[in-house]
């Protein structure tokens, strides 16, 4: 069982509980399951303080299903490059910094697993092999997914990209 099937699976025992005192535990597993996937973190914290049943399966929901959310997202805005599902544009030079912020962490990535030592005093002089990571968070996903629909970065799934 992964992540996600045992998120599910947590969120109908909380939807089967009636006893609010018994579901506790639920939702903190829920939480900290949530929270390992690429989901508006936020949103995830308010929803689980506001025990939120509806929403949190709409969380889970959208994570089962991202391409059939995505694809109607696209469909229903024509999305364009530079411009999310949601309808949001984003103007070049923010584009640019959020590239540049992210080869920089890519590169900083890359350069500590290079320089890490084995069992001897010298490094091994391997090159990494580390090709896509989590993005910065100074910018939020829309802005990621927009350069992935540009074509400039590459989704690898779990909320990685890869340069494009």
């Amino acid at each position: 069982m992964n992540a996600l099937e045992k998120l599910r699976s947590v969120v109908d025992e909380i939807k089967a509980g009636s006893n609010p005192l018994q579901t506790q535990p639920n939702w903190d597993l829920a939480a900290r399951l949530a929270g390992r996937f690429p989901v508006d973190q936020r949103r995830l914290k308010q929803v689980v303080a506001m025990k939120d049943i509806a929403e949190l399966d709409a969380i889970v929901l959208g994570l089962e299903r991202p391409e059939h959310s995505s694809a109607e997202n696209e469909q229903s805005s024509g999305a364009t490059p530079g411009e999310t599902g949601d309808g949001a544009t984003y103007d070049k030079a923010t584009l640019d910094a959020a590239m540049r912020a992210f080869k920089k962490r890519l590169k900083l990535a890359r350069l500590n697993d290079e320089s890490k030592l084995g069992g001897r005093y010298t490094s091994g002089g391997k090159k990494s092999k580390i090709d896509a990571i989590e993005p910065p968070t100074e910018f939020g996903p829309e802005v990621w997914r927009a350069l992935a629909a540009e074509g400039r970065l590459r989704h690898t799934g779990q909320g990685f990209y890869a340069e494009g």
